[in-house]
């Protein structure tokens, strides 16, 4: 998008050659930034509250980095999913203040750098923590709670404190009854959301992994198990997705603390 176009639409609407609702979809047309490989929407931030984010598999290294340097010269934060080593080693010589992430296969960089210019960082708001059954299902866990910290949402991983030792979790329940949303990763068969989902008062989301014997079967084993779940507050999303908990549970987060959800002084 170009000033001169911008101005142009500005005086249609102020002549009232352009309806409010179409101006809104050419001012959508023009900050669709396209790559060779892609069409950036770099007004997702506007409708839906955070940029796009990148997923990375079928794509080049180099249309990643071409998609990043578009989102950050508009001043958004980058968060790619899915990344392979190869695809993360260019994204962290591009952008040296990034973080790569690698159990989670994930890479974040905040707008706060544009170029030399500095920019506002926003505060972290509420509180999601992610709770994994297993170290095997850390690395799904570990996407979860990268999508929290590039949301500005503060997280804490609380790893093996799976059904087959249920001290463990008796012992964390007071740093997590506190939450405005916990994400709860297993694999098996699926059991600890429910078992969560009994003793906190907020939503919990179900990540069912890929993690298991023959029966399991990739995961449906658990998805179905926690798709069956008896305690009322626990909502699913799709098998080994961390980046979808993560997201859902950080919006729940940043709507409860928001400042026009801030009842009057």
């Amino acid at each position: 998008m170009n000033e001169s176009q911008l101005l142009q639409l500005a005086r249609q609407l102020s002549a009232g050659e352009l309806s409010s609702a179409a101006f809104l979809d050419a001012l959508t047309a023009l900050q669709s930034s396209g790559t060779s490989d892609a069409v950036v929407d770099l007004d997702r931030a506007r409708r839906c509250g955070f940029p796009e984010v990148v997923y990375a598999p079928g794509k080049s290294s180099a249309a990643i980095v071409e998609i990043c340097h578009r989102l950050q010269a508009a001043r958004q934060s980058i968060l790619v999913t899915r990344l392979v080593p190869d695809q993360a080693t260019l994204l962290v010589q591009n952008f040296p203040h990034g973080i790569w992430q690698e159990r989670a296969r994930t890479f974040r960089a905040s707008a706060s750098k544009v170029g030399s210019t500095e920019v506002e960082v926003e505060a972290l708001r509420g509180y999601v923590p992610v709770i994994s059954a297993g170290t095997s299902d850390l690395p799904v866990a570990e996407e979860a709670c990268e999508t929290l910290a590039w949301m500005q949402v503060r997280t804490t991983i609380f790893p093996d404190l799976g059904v087959a030792g249920p001290h463990r979790l008796q012992q964390r329940l007071p740093e997590v009854r506190t939450a405005d949303a916990i994400v709860v990763v297993a694999g098996m068969e699926g059991a600890l959301p429910s078992v969560v989902g009994g003793h906190v008062s907020c939503p919990v989301i179900a990540v069912p992994t890929s993690v298991g014997y023959g029966a399991s079967l990739g995961g449906i084993a658990a998805l179905l198990g926690m798709l069956n779940s008896c305690a009322a507050n626990v909502t699913v999303v799709n098998i080994d997705a961390g980046f979808k908990a993560g997201f859902v549970a950080g919006l729940i987060a940043r709507q409860r603390h928001s400042d026009e959800n801030q009842p009057p002084r």
